[in-house]
């Protein structure tokens, strides 16, 4: 056996196999549906100010991303900015939004809205800080 550096095609075998088991023991009706969701927030100069990222697969919403500029914070954008992700996720029919963020971001904010941590991996992304796994149950 060798293991060597991996090219492009091994990552997209590597990825494909792993769908492929996975299909056998999750019902096929939960890949039938996949979707990448993004909201943006624009201020009156037309410049954007904030967004959300996520992707919906097997009745669920995962967070990716979610940003609010640093002249537009507490002003209630990332609050309209989750809502639209719940929106969406309620008329999909979503049991669950996931997300994660670190202690320098917005941990007390998720807390706020309802989500519940999980998890937390600490001295991440280094020494001294934690990263949060939030869950919100629909």
């Amino acid at each position: 056996m060798k293991i060597q550096t991996g090219t492009k095609e091994d990552r997209t075998f590597i990825r494909e196999q792993l769908i492929a088991y996975n299909r056998q023991h999750v019902p096929k009706a939960l890949y039938e549906q996949t979707e990448e969701l993004c909201f943006t927030a624009y201020n009156e100069k037309g410049e954007c100010i904030g967004g959300i990222t996520a992707s919906y697969g097997w009745q669920h919403i995962h967070v990716q991303f979610i940003w609010v500029s640093d002249t537009a914070r507490q002003a209630g954008i990332g609050t309209r900015l989750l809502q639209a992700i719940e929106g969406y996720a309620k008329e999909a029919r979503c049991t669950k939004i996931l997300l994660d963020t670190f202690d320098f971001q917005a941990p007390d904010f998720y807390r706020k809205h309802g989500y519940e941590e999980y998890g937390r991996l600490t001295d991440h992304p280094s020494i001294g800080q934690t990263q949060y796994f939030f869950v919100k149950r629909l």
